[in-house]
């Protein structure tokens, strides 16, 4: 879980070499379905691995990927399978690999997978030259990045952003200045209709986790329950 969540970090960094070092251990422990570490570190390898040039060890960590996600059957599975073929795709196939993995990734409502595959569609528009529909996309990751609170993303983005013409200006945080980022974006989540546990699969944390954060939320607005967030959150912001 560490390595993963390491992976995730350099990856928002920009940081590749790292990353793919830091999913070695982690697709080791094996699980059942897409849904456990090791099926979502083959998503962090391959990426970290297709940024590198690393194109074997991406392929083998694509085979193990698409068995996965062909069992699954589902809009996640599928999604994240094309985003991950496309990455190692070129030309008209990677594109419409990518048009694809978004398509399939709105469908989830997870913001983070979706915003991601908005980024690596991006950043390769803008490889191609194609610098207007580079920063149309880039500018969709950025938001969403930002709107979760996902810095090191929103950073990567915002430096694509700029390579592709763009000026960007520093965010403004929409949450109360009393919550830290991560309790805004949970509360925010929350005060959506979000269970804990879908909170918990789009942030990568545990159901507890969230429910740990909410109590913290509760306490600095002063409030007891899900159905004061909403005022609260927009009286404190």
């Amino acid at each position: 879980m560490v390595h993963f969540a390491a992976a995730i970090l350099h990856l928002g960094l920009g940081e590749y070499s790292e990353a793919l070092a830091a999913t070695e251990l982690a697709v080791r422990h094996d699980d059942l379905g897409l849904g456990g570490y090791a099926g979502y570190a083959l998503i962090q390898r391959i990426e970290a691995a297709a940024r590198l040039g690393e194109t074997e060890i991406a392929a083998e960590a694509l085979t193990q990927l698409i068995a996965r996600t062909e069992a699954s059957g589902t809009d996640l599975a599928f999604g994240l399978a094309a985003r991950s073929r496309a990455l190692l795709a070129s030309g008209t196939e990677a594109e419409a690999l990518y048009q694809k993995a978004i398509a399939h990734l709105e469908r989830t409502h997870i913001t983070m997978l979706l915003a991601r595959a908005h980024l690596i569609y991006g950043e390769w528009l803008r490889r191609e030259n194609r610098r207007h529909d580079a920063r149309e996309q880039l500018r969709r990751a950025r938001g969403l990045f930002v709107e979760a609170g996902a810095d090191g993303f929103a950073e990567r983005a915002s430096r694509e952003l700029v390579a592709a013409g763009d000026s960007v200006g520093r965010p403004n945080s929409r949450a109360s200045v009393s919550l830290t980022g991560r309790e805004a974006v949970v509360a925010r989540m929350a005060s959506d209709g979000y269970t804990n546990q879908e909170i918990a699969v789009q942030l990568f944390i545990s159901p507890k986790t969230v429910e740990w954060y909410l109590t913290k939320v509760f306490n600095k607005l002063h409030i007891s329950s899900r159905r004061g967030l909403r005022k609260a959150l927009r009286d404190a912001s």
